[in-house]
């Protein structure tokens, strides 16, 4: 596929386009809402005119009134248009904000995943403000957030993986369809109640039998019959009373199933129809890659598109409805309206109920791998990894964070699994030792949820992942820092015991306890991951701790990071360098921030 260049470009001349249908759809709005007030106040001189000046007839207030209604429709129309319009102005400034980094505030709230005994969640800023999830998701739907929430929270399959990436490739040009789907979905966001209309559709069936509802169109004919003479002779048939006795009886024994069924029927009816507009517009795509096709073969039901399948309710919906016209509510008593119609809904929640859950389920991941495929399409020179089967390995060369602007990172290579297993990262304070751990850790979880990584080149085998970044003490819990931290080391422990190979990241391991405890639990911590089949990288200011991976030569190297003090001020480089740090900058910062050391 050839990649767009320049993104944001193209969204560029999308937004002005856009724009200038929204200065398009605001004039004409202002013109028909002018045009109604006109036509209202026609109506007032007709009605005069008619009736007290009889200048002109009657029946001409009746022209007005039909001119008015036209009106509300293109209004309608004009303001849907204005709405679609508007959203999608906000969709190309929102990406255009991604492309120059200025995305930060911009995204949807993610507390609603925020774990905090998840393994690497909190400690690789997965959620929260500035997070990987804020950057990465245009989802509107609960269920696409919820789809990439968790394909950021657990490793794929490498299969899986792969099939990701060639869906991803294959819709990251596809601008159009994505911003339907947000626009679409951003009408969905505010009223679908995936929950409760799942329930609905899985609740059991109330009017169950088919052979009532074959056999109600009888009693309704027999009464339609006894008032053919009525309009003969206006005279009822003489079995009148029989007819409307066997109607009213039947509509009797079902009334509270009857009742039951339309009322449940008030949620479905309107979210259902902003599900079919989003149905129909990945229906209208023609997919190549496998994931894809499945996906979208997935949605049919007996072979029907849903769009179709929710087309039919709604227009069971709409026909049973009429019973509320005044006019037509006493008919439809005698033509057993609402029952015959009940049963049609019934009949179709019983045979298209059980799938609203994987359409919304299918929705969700058209969804995220559209969040994932807009990152692809906005980081042109980010590579999808290189997926492996046999590791434990990471390979990444130039690695970068992809929440730091890229003209403010600096690229490390990292490589664990080919060669050392284990890195032990020394360095003074802020010199970048935390930093290239989430980087490590942010691009995995990318690359094992099938998106582009913030690299040069980047091959990897599926890895759990477990990090030690952002352990905290917990006053509500009772428990301090280091028993947190010792709490955590032991749920990795634990994952090793997993069908995946573990990527650990510690981060001043065992922080929390004096010099000699350290370095013999930090040994016996990494020497028990390492023979468990773990990789992984622990940084240190002991450099004592340092001592670890010469002990471990040549499963385990030393890398470390420098800082120079300039002119009275520390400067980083940020670079990784072979070997251990051999100096502090702990007493220089204190005096650099006045404290008499």
């Amino acid at each position: 596929m050839i990649l767009e260049r320049n993104p944001r470009g193209e969204y560029q001349k999308r937004l002005s386009d856009r724009q200038l249908t929204v200065q398009k759809y605001e004039s004409w709005n202002r013109q028909v809402a002018v045009a109604r007030l006109l036509t209202a106040i026609l109506f007032v001189v007709a009605i005069g005119l008619s009736f007290w000046a009889k200048t002109i007839p009657r029946w001409s207030v009746v022209v007005p009134v039909l001119i008015f209604f036209v009106l509300v429709f293109v209004h309608e129309r004009v303001s849907r248009g204005l709405r679609r319009a508007t959203k999608a102005v906000k969709f190309y400034e929102d990406g255009i904000a991604r492309i120059d980094d200025a995305w930060i505030g911009r995204g949807q709230s993610t507390e609603m995943f925020r774990d905090d005994s998840h393994l690497y969640a909190i400690d690789l800023d997965i959620f929260g403000k500035a997070s990987l999830f804020e950057l990465l998701c245009t989802a509107r739907m609960r269920s696409g957030e919820e789809t990439l929430a968790n394909w950021l929270t657990a490793p794929a399959a490498a299969d899986e993986i792969v099939a990701r990436q060639q869906a991803i490739d294959e819709l990251r040009n596809n601008v159009d369809l994505r911003e339907d789907l947000a626009s679409i979905g951003s009408d969905l966001r505010s009223s679908i109640h995936t929950d409760k209309i799942e329930k609905w559709g899985t609740a059991p069936v109330t009017l169950t039998s088919q052979s009532t509802r074959w056999l109600l169109p009888i009693p309704v004919a027999f009464v339609i019959y006894t008032f053919i003479p009525f309009f003969r002779t206006l005279s009822m048939h003489p079995l009148w009373p029989l007819a409307f006795a066997i109607v009213a009886a039947i509509g009797l024994y079902f009334r509270s199933r009857v009742k039951a069924a339309v009322e449940a029927l008030d949620l479905p009816e309107r979210e259902l129809k902003l599900l079919a507009l989003l149905l129909e517009r990945i229906e209208r795509e023609q997919f190549k890659s496998p994931k894809l096709v499945q996906l979208r073969t997935s949605l049919d039901t007996d072979g029907v598109p849903p769009s179709e399948q929710i087309g039919r309710f709604n227009r069971l919906v709409n026909t049973l409805n009429w019973y509320r016209n005044e006019f037509f509510a006493p008919f439809s008593l005698l033509l057993l309206w609402r029952t015959q119609f009940a049963f049609a809904l019934e009949k179709w929640r019983r045979r298209c109920g059980p799938a609203i859950g994987p359409w919304l389920k299918t929705v969700g991941e058209f969804e995220a791998l559209c969040a994932l495929a807009g990152y692809a399409y906005e980081r042109p020179d980010d590579p999808f990894p290189e997926i492996v089967h046999k590791g434990p390995v990471f390979d990444g060369t130039n690695l970068r964070h992809p929440l730091v602007p890229k003209t403010q990172c600096v690229p490390n290579t990292v490589r664990l699994g080919d060669g050392p297993v284990l890195l032990v990262v020394s360095g003074s304070n802020m010199s970048g030792k935390s930093t290239l751990l989430r980087t490590v850790g942010i691009n995995a979880v990318l690359a094992l949820a099938g998106a582009p990584v913030r690299a040069e080149r980047l091959r990897l085998s599926p890895l759990a992942l477990g990090a030690t970044l952002r352990i905290q003490d917990s006053l509500q819990a009772g428990t301090s820092r280091f028993y947190a931290e010792i709490q955590r080391i032991h749920h990795i422990m634990e994952l090793t015991k997993g069908p995946l190979p573990v990527l650990f990241l510690l981060d001043e391991v065992l922080h929390g306890t004096n010099s000699h405890d350290r370095a013999v639990g930090a040994e016996a911590i990494v020497r028990g991951l390492i023979s468990r089949g773990a990789i992984g990288l622990v940084t240190t200011h002991d450099l004592a701790l340092a001592q670890v991976a010469d002990a471990l030569t040549p499963r385990a190297a030393n890398v470390h990071f420098e800082d120079e003090m300039v002119d009275g001020k520390m400067t980083f480089d940020y670079r990784m360098r072979n070997g251990v740090v051999h100096k502090s900058n702990a007493l220089a910062l204190m005096r650099a921030v006045g404290l008499d050391v």
